[in-house]
């Protein structure tokens, strides 16, 4: 992961193979079938502790942080399968089978614990605010992942529909024709990923960031307080 702050509490990384297989991506569905069992019952535990975690945070306006880190690592999983499958096929490296952080495997996630959460907000944020959200993440991801996201279930997101499974089938294309993955192609679809899992983040009521409307392209996270960050900042929300 990037050492530099992200300039969203969640930070999304994705490093692009350089010696992709032509052909496994073909099969990656196949590999992939014991990963997305573990991770249906992992995301029907996701539902129920973001349920719990509504409550504390409407009495408390805290996240408990057992329950935090346990969604971190569903979605640090989600994201290590999405990005060796249908979100990405950035890697050939088989994802592990693991919630902790795998310094060594080419897709990382992380997300800031918060140190206090809006009362308010959490009662409109997953549902109203994140509406406009929801929409986009449709053409990004496919309509399945986004009406899962209004309930606060985000499984759909690895299954690279949308616009991002579109663009990720002509880089398999490419590299069974070239070899190669086009870098460009790599650059938007991982900007669309970032943004599809800062908004799974905020509609799991891990963050009050509002998710910022733009395209944070590249492997790497930018910088907070960069040329990029300071000309585009996260939309602020009232917290109260």
């Amino acid at each position: 992961m990037s050492t530099s702050p992200s300039v969203y509490p969640l930070q999304l990384e994705g490093e692009l193979g350089t010696q992709l297989s032509r052909w496994r991506w073909l099969v990656k569905w196949f590999l992939l079938i014991p990963h997305w069992i573990v991770l249906f019952f992992l995301w029907i535990g996701v539902v129920a502790s973001t349920v719990i975690a509504f409550f504390a945070i409407l009495f408390t306006g805290r996240y408990p942080r057992g329950l935090f880190d346990f969604a971190v690592g569903v979605l640090r999983w989600t994201w290590r399968v999405a990005f060796y499958s249908y979100s990405a096929l950035g890697t050939d490296r088989y994802p592990a089978f693991s919630l902790a952080d795998d310094a060594a495997y080419p897709a990382r996630l992380d997300v800031e614990y918060p140190a206090h959460l809006s009362r308010g907000l959490v009662l409109v944020k997953w549902w109203l605010l994140a509406l406009p959200h929801y929409l986009v993440v449709a053409v990004f991801a496919g309509v399945g992942w986004s009406a899962a996201s209004s309930r606060t279930d985000s499984i759909y997101g690895l299954v690279g529909g949308g616009l991002i499974g579109l663009l990720v089938m002509f880089a398999g294309i490419a590299l069974l024709f070239t070899g190669r993955y086009p870098e460009t192609l790599y650059s938007f679809v991982m900007g669309m990923n970032r943004w599809v899992f800062r908004v799974a983040a905020y509609s799991l009521l891990m963050t009050d960031s509002y998710p910022p409307f733009r395209l944070d392209m590249g492997g790497s996270e930018p910088p907070a307080g960069g040329a990029s960050g300071e000309a585009s900042a996260p939309v602020p929300v009232p917290t109260g």
